[in-house]
């Protein structure tokens, strides 16, 4: 493998060891002529996918791609980063033993869309929001109406006319997270 710091062809495996749900091989590797060291993966591929864009044009699936597009959706989330790899796995498994060696770009965005409505709801909304192409405000109200409806099924959201349950002491009293207050001169 070249070396992504000195572009030497050669470079060595210090350490193999499988990934943490066994779905890759992770490789520490080490460059003989500039001492930079870096990681690798290897994933078993099934088939090689082609994806079918909406314009008609064809290319091939970029497994790296689906995960920087979950990343984006999931900037600032606090969502276990072995979670978003069962994630990226699962995806891309399903894909590549669907049968087909061509998978549109709408079967990829409505299984992400899927996958992070799982994950994270503000994710979910994020990818929904480009993938979608809203426009307007109202594409917003109509998609979190239907995530609304879907927590309530989930007993997760207060039925209409319901009431809210306040607040318990130790919730008003929980200690801030993140950095503490500035003192004021």
């Amino acid at each position: 493998m070249r070396c992504p710091f000195c572009g030497g062809p050669d470079t060595q495996v210090k350490d193999s060891r499988p990934s943490e749900d066994s779905s890759a091989i992770r490789r520490r590797r080490v460059c003989p002529d500039c001492g930079g060291r870096f990681t690798t993966f290897e994933r078993v591929q099934l088939r090689e996918l082609v994806v079918l864009k909406r314009s008609g044009k064809r290319v091939p699936f970029d497994r790296d791609k689906l995960q920087r597009s979950i990343d984006v959706a999931l900037r600032k989330r606090t969502v276990d980063p072995e979670r978003v790899e069962r994630l990226v796995s699962g995806i891309t498994r399903r894909l590549e033993s669907g049968g087909e060696g061509e998978v549109t770009s709408e079967a990829i965005g409505e299984a992400v869309m899927e996958g992070l409505k799982g994950l994270d709801d503000v994710a979910y909304v994020r990818f929904a929001s480009v993938y979608k192409n809203f426009r307007e405000a109202q594409d917003f109200q109509d998609l979190l109406g239907t995530l609304g409806e879907r927590l309530e099924g989930e007993g997760v959201l207060p039925e209409e006319g319901e009431a809210v349950p306040a607040p318990s002491d130790e919730a008003v009293a929980a200690p801030r997270r993140g950095r503490p207050a500035r003192k004021r001169a």
